[in-house]
């Protein structure tokens, strides 16, 4: 069975956060907002929409953030929180892999190595001043 999702018309939201509908148009005009649309194509908003819309207000209201610098702040966060999930995976990744990890460093550390590692072969550099030679 279809979750149903709940939805929201443009009056409702305009009366909601105390906004003309005709913001709400600006903000879809500008690609802040992107609401579905009905058969009808009447404007639906979401939870998420909604959420979004707290975040525009908040930054226009009360940080005095232009639409442009809107746009930009929503466009960074879309990156950050893509960022965040991308680590989440790689993160999960090492997780489950660890052994496989592991075994294949035991590998490399063995004398039969084309290269043997020595784990504790630190070289000292030292350096002479230009005034000395």
């Amino acid at each position: 069975m279809k979750k149903k999702i709940k939805t929201y018309t443009i009056s409702a939201v305009a009366e909601l956060f105390e906004i003309h509908p005709q913001t709400l148009r600006l903000y879809e005009r500008e690609g802040l907002l992107k609401p579905s649309r009905s058969e009808g194509n009447t404007r639906l908003y979401e939870d998420s929409d909604i959420e979004r819309l707290e975040i525009i207000l908040s930054l226009t209201r009360d940080l005095g953030v232009n639409l442009a610098g809107v746009e930009i702040i929503l466009n960074m966060r879309e990156k950050m929180d893509t960022m965040q999930r991308e680590f989440e995976r790689f993160f999960e990744y090492l997780r489950t892999h660890a052994d496989k990890f592991s075994q294949q460093s035991e590998l490399f550390s063995e004398p039969e190595a084309l290269i043997p590692i020595s784990r504790l072969s630190v070289s000292k550099i030292s350096y002479k001043r230009i005034e000395d030679e």
